[in-house]
């Protein structure tokens, strides 16, 4: 591997994964960041992907085009309803139908592909163990799990064993932690989206999983929420 320090950064466009950037940025690293359009319900979170990275002064900005729909299976990539206004309760049991299936494996295959190619051995994805929304491929054991194969499949990791890793700077934080560290950087949240179903101008539902993790996070961390909102339901 070749100085300066590279490595891919997962980038959905939404809180968590902008929060990555800047730490990824702050530690010195030459980012590349990866989005995908795999089908999703709506095309927002990939244009705050593009902003966040034109703003940021990501290397480059990759967005891999795939098929998920295709697959179904998922409220984000089908014609199942997103569920809303769901108490912490409910969000901490079971696996909700926005799970994609093997979403994180499939788009962390292409990331390590991408970074063999960069010579960039680190690849950062912003899933988190603690505001968990019953994600498998979200867990610590995931994430180990994944860095052990990808050691195993790959040239770099086969010359360099133990050389590729998957940070996950996020995994044992709080939102209103992660919130905090993001603005400490100098993160822009305003940029960001992480509605599941946003209103055809984008803005966001305020009810979903994520956009009520997003809500709590902001007020836990005693700071504005500059989310655009549809209703005052939502705000």
């Amino acid at each position: 591997m070749n100085d300066p320090k590279k490595a891919v950064v997962l980038s959905s466009g939404g809180l968590d994964s902008t929060t990555v950037i800047a730490v990824a940025l702050s530690r010195g690293y030459e980012v590349y960041s990866l989005s995908f359009s795999y089908g999703q319900r709506h095309v927002f979170e990939l244009e705050a992907a593009r902003t966040v990275a034109e703003t940021m002064g990501v290397s480059r900005h990759l967005v891999v085009a795939l098929n998920m729909n295709d697959i179904g299976g998922s409220a984000l990539t089908s014609d199942i309803a997103v569920p809303k206004s769901r108490s912490e309760g409910d969000m901490s049991r079971g696996i909700p139908v926005t799970y994609v299936p093997a979403r994180n494996t499939i788009f962390l295959s292409i990331a390590l592909g991408w970074a063999e190619v960069l010579e960039a051995p680190d690849i950062f994805i912003g899933v988190n163990a603690v505001d968990y929304s019953g994600y498998p491929d979200c867990r610590p054991e995931f994430i180990r799990a994944f860095e052990t194969m990808a050691n195993l499949a790959t040239r770099v990791g086969i010359e360099h064993p133990g050389r590729i890793r998957i940070l996950t700077p996020l995994m044992h934080m709080s939102k209103a932690e992660i919130i905090r560290t993001g603005l400490a950087l100098g993160v822009d949240y305003s940029l960001t989206h992480s509605c599941y179903d946003p209103s055809p101008a984008g803005l966001a539902c305020g009810l979903c999983d994520s956009c009520l993790l997003r809500k709590k996070g902001f007020l836990d961390a005693g700071v504005p929420d500059p989310t655009r909102y549809q209703s005052p339901a939502g705000s």
